[in-house]
């Protein structure tokens, strides 16, 4: 089964853009498909594998940080190749 995710990391610290750099450059190191966007990072790919990782490198950038705001939206199917027709 395949989704999509939308996430985005909101450090809760004065200096916050080196975690919020680490974490997308661990997204776009994972072999998943990545988009980027000024509000959020999208990721695309199997449920499974995708999850697994995911766990992963959430519970690795919480470890790092002391208070940290993790959005997340997850949608069935891979919206990857969405054009919007309007």
């Amino acid at each position: 089964m395949q989704i999509s995710v939308e996430l985005a990391l909101t450090p809760l610290q004065d200096d916050f853009e080196p975690p919020i750099k680490n974490f997308i450059k661990d997204l776009r190191n994972s072999g998943f498909t990545v988009m980027e966007n000024p509000l959020s990072t999208q990721i695309y790919g199997d449920y499974d594998k995708l999850m697994e990782f995911l766990t992963e490198e959430i519970k690795e950038t919480f470890q790092n940080l002391d208070h940290v705001l993790m959005t997340m939206k997850i949608v069935k199917s891979n919206r990857s190749d969405y054009a919007a027709n309007f």
